[in-house]
């Protein structure tokens, strides 16, 4: 189906836009992650591609800022023309009316872009999310599945903690009308039977209609209708990277070359050390941070940064470069219990700026970035102008490539992972050079 070329996605942050961009990229398609969509048209790669990211920071933000920040896109993302605009938010969901609103986002989009149908897909088997009755649920790091306002992590996240599991209902609360349930036992019939469905529950197009996904098989009945709707009407979908790869599963987006698991990658740029910051607190990262060995850890109790934070970052700074110029792997990170004063997007910008300043230095092969509003921050401080896909590492962390125009950052191996993701010994991995 090429009217799906290029397939257009905008993501709420940097770590779910990379996830994103590694399943297309396992998909076969040639796809890269901009900044923003004004410089995906500057740059003439652009024209080539199948598959065409823009990564935002709406997820940290309030309404008003979400507003703003997708009406700067508006003109770019409409003259390119998409049949079907995917709103990558985060597997879990986890947002409010207050903080990374997805209504408010789905409302922006779609009143700037004229897309009176929106479909959210709930779930995402492949990283453990499930949807069964409009009801998310997710797997833990024990492996046991949770709905998720009972999950140990999301439940109590400290900005967005679910404490609704009806995605209709917290969806509802963040000021869009109802979805209505499309349940799996209608994908039996097929993809163009649920088409059909599809444009009967829409009617005039207003209410958003919610899928369930309770397992992989499920995508490729999703995928093909969504496929077929959009070729009728272009179409607004909300939802993690299953959609795409639902879309994938259905054969509706055209790959240019062969599907990869990955293959010969840069791990670490000519040899050198790799840098990680964490500025996540989640409990999976912090098993992380303890499994790494072979670095020199530099904790980061937060209230250091509450006075004089620049003075402080650029000293933190310095003293991660000092143990790169030695050839030694640094991992700098964030003291999880500990309480500060700074609000979590100061202290996200706070990391942030020190993961730059790092970066910029050019002692570090390998640059990783745990933490989704530093991630976001990070790579923006940075001023890349794209990343591409290299090869897989776990789940939801690809390996990926940045491109700027400074020479010390074009090139540099690069990991944006969010709190939730990866397996235990990821940094320690990283950290010997291995994927």
């Amino acid at each position: 189906m090429p009217g799906l070329r290029p397939y257009l996605f905008c993501a709420d942050d940097f770590t779910g836009a990379s996830d994103t961009l590694g399943t297309l990229a396992r998909g076969g398609l040639a796809v890269r992650l901009y900044l923003d969509a004004a410089e995906a048209l500057r740059d003439s790669a652009h024209l080539t591609l199948d598959a065409i990211g823009i990564a935002t920071a709406t997820r940290s933000l309030p309404p008003e800022a979400i507003q703003a920040e997708l009406a700067h896109l508006a003109d770019a993302l409409a003259r390119m023309q998409p049949r079907l605009l995917h709103y990558k938010v985060c597997s879990t969901f986890d947002s409010s009316p207050t903080v990374g609103s997805i209504g408010a986002a789905a409302r922006s989009l779609g009143e700037r872009l004229g897309l009176t149908r929106l479909a959210v897909v709930g779930g995402q088997p492949s990283l453990g999310r499930y949807c069964h009755y409009g009801n998310l649920f997710a797997r833990a790091a024990d492996g046991a599945v949770y709905r998720i306002d009972r999950h140990p992590v999301m439940g109590r996240h400290p900005v967005t903690p679910m404490a609704e599991a009806d995605l209709r209902l917290h969806l509802a609360a963040q000021g869009l009308p109802q979805p209505q349930l499309v349940e799996r036992g209608l994908y039996r019939a097929g993809a163009a039977a649920l088409a059909e469905r599809l444009e009967a529950l829409w009617g005039d197009g207003r209410q958003p209609v919610l899928f369930d996904v309770g397992e992989q098989d499920d995508l490729a009945a999703v995928g093909g209708a969504l496929a077929a709707v959009a070729e009728r009407a272009p179409l607004l979908c909300v939802g993690p990277s299953s959609v795409a790869e639902a879309l994938l599963a259905a054969g509706a987006l055209r790959a240019s070359r062969p599907a990869s698991g990955g293959g010969a990658a840069v791990v670490a740029r000519d040899g050198r050390p790799c840098f990680v910051l964490s500025g996540s607190r989640s409990a999976v990262t912090e098993r992380q941070i303890e499994a790494a060995g072979g670095f020199a850890r530099l904790p980061i109790e937060p209230g250091e940064l509450v006075h004089d934070t620049r003075r402080r970052c650029g000293e933190i700074a310095a003293r991660c470069a000092e143990l790169l110029a030695e050839g030694r792997s640094v991992l700098a990170h964030l003291l999880p219990g500990a309480e500060h004063g700074l609000s979590n997007v100061k202290l996200a910008a706070a990391t942030a700026t020190i993961a730059a300043e790092v970066a910029r230095s050019g002692l570090a092969g390998t640059l990783v970035v745990a933490g989704g509003d530093t991630s976001s921050m990070a790579v923006r401080a940075l001023g890349l102008t794209s990343i591409s896909f290299q090869a897989d590492l776990d789940p939801g962390a690809p390996l990926c490539l940045a491109h700027a125009a400074d020479p010390q950052l074009d090139g540099l191996p690069l990991v944006l992972k969010g709190g939730q993701m990866g397996r235990e010994d990821l940094f320690r991995r990283l950290g010997q050079g291995r994927i």
